[in-house]
């Protein structure tokens, strides 16, 4: 039975090849057939991006109490310098009296020892006292002075203390989620909110290193026509952004160099954390092209019928460089000397004579450009 069915499926390729061609075996269809040309061109090439704020930054506690007032809520906008929390100041006030205390009570003795100095100082010259007893005068008013200096020190710690009570905005920001409550016992570092600057982005994307050359090369053209941002519902971000910093180094583990792009967002549409695509615009100079109809593919190879002077046809390997739109760009194995079958090729196989119809490629390309 397998013989069987084997025996009508050949049957069927030899008489399907037979109604392909006449009686001198060459083929009855007539093919169209172009030559590759040379263009400028470009082509766009897509990134999936991370977006970063501007500016991003923790909101979190310098000192420990109990959250005494939140003045601002889960996606506020906020100013610079605006007051956000207070914890409770009550032990802070107390700590600042205390060494405000200490620093006039230190005051005061040094009041005392320069008396006491000037004393020792008079008994000595009329040689009542000893030198001993100047030189023990003299350091008690040194250790008083420095015993200012470590009060007026605590006094601006303390003043530092009470002013950590109150939180207030680095900068202009969104106010991100708040997890305390109001009377909620904070301890010390405890992050209270998360501040995003958005009113510029920066996107993160990851580039091959074949890609990384083929940008660098264009850096001009890339400054010039600027980057498109998609967002997540593939609609264009409306203001355009330029490529700021390229990483140092490749990531070993994938091949790829990271890219950061900066966009403006004064509306604040675009969020710290949100994903999009990055579009980038190659430049394509005297690109030789064919159509991909005219391409078969085996093994992961890309092979065209050429004909030869006679209108026989070879199968021959190409190298693609980059695939456009219905266009392939050759590197390698074509000229423009050379006849290539454009449509029809599943009813040629190597070695066949056939009867072909020349369109420029220039003509082919408006047809697609106007689909």
């Amino acid at each position: 039975m397998k013989q069987f069915l084997l025996i009508i499926a050949t049957l069927g390729v030899f008489l399907t090849s037979c109604s392909n061609k006449n009686q001198n075996g060459e083929a009855k269809e007539t093919f169209i057939t172009t030559s590759p040309i040379v263009i400028d061109t470009s082509y766009t090439i897509e990134y999936a991006a991370d977006i970063h704020s501007l500016q991003n930054v923790e909101i979190r506690t310098k000192v420990k109490g109990h959250l005494e007032n939140i003045y601002v809520d889960e996606g506020a906008a906020v100013k610079t310098g605006q007051l956000l929390f207070s914890i409770n100041k009550e032990a802070f006030q107390l700590e600042l009296l205390k060494a405000q205390a200490n620093l006039k009570s230190a005051i005061a003795q040094l009041k005392i020892n320069q008396l006491e100095l000037e004393n020792v100082k008079k008994l000595h010259d009329k040689n009542i006292v000893s030198k001993t007893e100047l030189d023990k005068a003299a350091a008690l008013l040194d250790a008083a002075n420095a015993k200012i200096e470590e009060a007026k020190s605590e006094e601006q710690v303390a003043k530092l203390h009470l002013s950590y009570a109150d939180i207030r905005a680095p900068f202009d920001g969104i106010i991100d989620r708040i997890p305390f409550k109001k009377g909620s016992m904070i301890d010390e570092g405890s992050l209270l909110t998360t501040l995003s600057n958005n009113k510029e982005v920066f996107a993160y994307f990851n580039v091959s290193e074949k890609e990384y050359l083929n940008i660098r090369s264009q850096k001009a053209s890339i400054e010039k026509n600027k980057i498109t941002l998609l967002l997540a519902d593939n609609q264009p971000h409306q203001y355009k952004g330029n490529i700021e910093t390229i990483d140092g180094e490749f990531d070993k583990s994938t091949g790829n160099i990271a890219f950061r792009a900066k966009f403006a967002n004064p509306d604040i549409l675009l969020r710290h954390g949100s994903s999009g695509k990055v579009q980038i615009i190659n430049e394509l100079n005297n690109a030789l092209v064919i159509p991909q109809k005219s391409t078969f593919e085996i093994q992961d190879k890309y092979y065209v019928f050429v004909l030869d002077e006679n209108n026989r046809v070879k199968a021959k390997n190409i190298v693609v460089k980059q695939s456009l739109p219905h266009l392939f760009v050759i590197e390698k194995n074509l000229s423009t000397k050379d006849r290539i079958v454009f449509e029809g090729i599943q009813n040629v196989k190597d070695g066949d004579t056939i009867t072909g119809e020349f369109l420029a490629m220039g003509k082919i390309i408006s047809k697609f450009n106007s689909k």
